[in-house]
């Protein structure tokens, strides 16, 4: 039996929005911002890739892979243009509590 691959499997699932939402949602939590933005190349590479989100969101290529690299620090305005490409929105609630 042969094994899928794991990352063929997670950009599959990805493509349906609330799985990366919640996906997303799981690294956000996590407090680590090269791993969200890991996570958001992700679903950005699932949804049509880094062609069309640069044109999606009105920015160069280039631009586009420097927010992703590892020393990419993007401003929450970048942040929301790509979150509002996928469909996605940056969303504030209370903390849970334990």
């Amino acid at each position: 039996m042969r094994l899928k691959n794991y990352r063929e499997d997670l950009l599959e699932r990805l493509k349906d929005a609330d799985y990366a939402a919640e996906y997303l949602a799981q690294v956000l939590a996590e407090k680590d911002k090269a791993t969200f933005l890991v996570a958001l190349k992700d679903v950005v590479e699932a949804t049509g890739g880094m062609s069309a989100m640069a044109k999606r969101v009105g920015l160069k290529r280039p631009s586009l892979y420097k927010v992703f690299s590892k020393r990419g620090n993007p401003t929450l305005e970048t942040l929301q243009a790509i979150l509002a490409a996928l469909g996605l929105r940056v969303t504030v609630a209370t903390a849970k509590t334990a």
